[in-house]
Formats: structure tokens, C-alpha cells, sequence
């Protein structure tokens, strides 16, 4: 049913994705789809990486890591903005078309009261994509 799944990745917080990693690596393992882990990253420096270059190998690492623990097909999709938190959404949505993803599964949160004011990620994404979007919590 599925070829290709992408997850969105933040580097620096990768403690609270485990449930949408998790998901998406039995997705993969049940449809034998392959991972594609997207993260979205500035040219300047941040506490994951230095460079666009070094962010990339970082989330290649990633991509392998999650690939050798789960047993799947996983590859990783570098993006550059020049301010992530402003265009993240953005860069997510053309990652889909870019990897040609099928399905996205990605993290997100319990929703607060800014969320009733200003969407959520997920939401954007959900709300937006072409293609099925999985949020989990």
C-alpha cells in the first residue's frame, strides 16, 4: 500500500519522536516501504551541526541507525532554510513532493491554547499534503 514514508527528524530532539519512529518503522516493516528521514536545517550554525555538509552526514547517521535497529530500508533528505522555525512547514511539504513520499508520519504534541490560534505542524501538514499524513502523539 505504501512505498515510501516520510518522518520529519529534529536532530536536537529526537527523545520525543520515538512513538512516530516507531510507527513508522512497523509501517515499513509490514508495506516493506522505504524510511525517509527529513530534516529541516539552517546554513548557519546550531547545536546539532556546523554546517549544512555536517547536517547532512548527522542525519544520514540517523537514517542508518534507525535503519540497522529496526531492520528497514531507510534514507535520510537534508533541507536548508534560512529560518527553520519560519519555514518549516514550507520545507516539509515540498520534501514530500521531493522524495515522493506517499505517506508522512510525524510526531507532534497534545494541543494548548496557541494551538487553537496558530496550527500545529502536524496540522499544517495534515491539512495541506497531498498524500496520507499519520500525526502521532
Amino acid at each position: 500500500m505504501f512505498k515510501r514514508i516520510m518522518v520529519p527528524v529534529d536532530l536536537a530532539h529526537t527523545g520525543g519522536l520515538e512513538r512516530a519512529l516507531g510507527c513508522a518503522a512497523d509501517m515499513a516493516q509490514h508495506y516493506g516501504a522505504t524510511v525517509v528521514y527529513v530534516g529541516v536545517s539552517s546554513t548557519t550554525p546550531s547545536s546539532v551541526a556546523r554546517t549544512p555538509a555536517q547536517f547532512a552526514e548527522k542525519l544520514e547517521e540517523f537514517a542508518r541507525s534507525q535503519a540497522d535497529a529496526h531492520g528497514i530500508t531507510a534514507e535520510s533528505h537534508p533541507a536548508t532554510s534560512h529560518d527553520p522555525a519560519v519555514d518549516l512547514d514550507p520545507a516539509l511539504l515540498k520534501a514530500v513532493e521531493e522524495t515522493g513520499a506517499d505517506l508522512v508520519v510525524m510526531a507532534s504534541h497534545v494541543p494548548t491554547l496557541g494551538n487553537y490560534i496558530w496550527p500545529s505542524n502536524g496540522g499544517r501538514i495534515a491539512s495541506h499534503a497531498k498524500v496520507s499524513v499519520m500525526v502521532v502523539r
